[in-house]
């Protein structure tokens, strides 16, 4: 989502000719949903689950628990779905296409079902929130106006009322959930500085950091990450088995701050690990972290590196 602004005034420039293209855009009718749920389990290749080591506390989250994701066809969401069910969690995909989730995650593993449902509806989540045990959320849309704008797919119904939407649905079922895990973005307290106040001309920082502080409001066990503009992807044409093989190049390495004062880019590959370490972390619940790819190794799959990373930042 946000730039690297780093790499020259071409950037900027950029941002420009795009801010003037959008104001000729119009928005479009919200369309009717269907509750049709679609039970498509994942490639029995994906058995061989990535070693995770189980933290010893009540609210942590482990492999075997239910873990609903939305966004889950996007550029990180998928890559999220793959990284869990490796791992040996129960996933709950949400998408709002059933024929998108069907092609994209196969037909093979118990451990994944995709159900259809549209967070911008709350009525349509409240079916699958049953038993769920953590929450991940990977939605999002661009920040200026585009085709995945279309059927009132902007930024305020995507990453604020969609959103709103969500955490109420969890609020319900708190008792039961242990962790929900919101991917955000940098640049959402830097919102009216440059660059990011280009990338805000459209409101999509500023909803993002409403749905933050509403998540942070909703008494829920949550954790934030804001990672920087995403790259490696997406890989939608891509099915699942070979997302799993996919890599981020030499930019392993993570770095990591509790402000939102970085700059870069973030792996889409690294950022679904993240995902997957945050949610059974003790020392991750109730913090926010930036983050940005970097050259190196970074922890990889280990969960005791990334725990000793998220630690240098609460």
């Amino acid at each position: 989502l946000v730039p690297d602004h780093s790499s020259g005034s071409m950037h900027v420039i950029s941002w420009f000719v795009a801010l003037a293209m959008a104001s000729q855009l119009q928005g479009h009718s919200l369309p009717r949903m269907s509750r049709n749920v679609v039970r498509q389990p994942f490639s029995a290749r994906l058995r061989a689950a990535v070693p995770t080591r189980r933290v010893d506390c009540k609210a942590t989250m482990a492999p075997g628990d239910l873990v609903l994701v939305t966004g889950s066809t996007g550029g990180v969401g998928q890559l999220v779905v793959a990284n869990l069910v490796s791992k040996g969690y129960r996933v709950r995909a949400v998408t709002r296409d059933a024929e998108k989730g069907k092609a994209l995650f196969g037909s093979s593993d118990p451990n994944l079902e995709v159900v259809v449902a549209d967070q911008r509806h709350a009525e349509t989540l409240e079916p699958y929130m049953e038993g769920v045990d953590g929450v991940v959320s990977c939605s999002g849309t661009t920040a200026f106006p585009s085709a995945r704008w279309e059927g009132d797919n902007g930024p305020e119904m995507t990453d604020k009322v969609g959103l709103h939407n969500l955490i109420d649905a969890a609020v319900k079922h708190k008792d039961s959930i242990k962790r929900f895990l919101l991917v955000s973005s940098t640049g959402v307290v830097r919102r009216k500085q440059f660059p990011f106040l280009i990338m805000d001309a459209f409101g999509v920082l500023s909803y993002k950091k409403m749905s933050e502080e509403y998540l942070e409001g909703s008494g829920l066990p949550f954790t934030i990450l804001r990672p920087g503009r995403l790259t490696d992807g997406p890989y939608t044409s891509y099915d699942l088995n070979t997302l799993l093989k996919a890599t981020s190049g030499s930019r392993k390495n993570v770095e990591l701050a509790k402000e939102d004062s970085l700059n870069g880019e973030m792996s889409r590959i690294t950022l679904a690990e993240a995902v997957a370490q945050a949610i059974q972390l003790p020392c991750t619940e109730g913090n926010t972290f930036s983050m940005m790819s970097r050259e190196g190794n970074g922890p990889g799959a280990e969960t005791e590196s990334w725990e000793k990373l998220y630690k240098t930042c609460v």
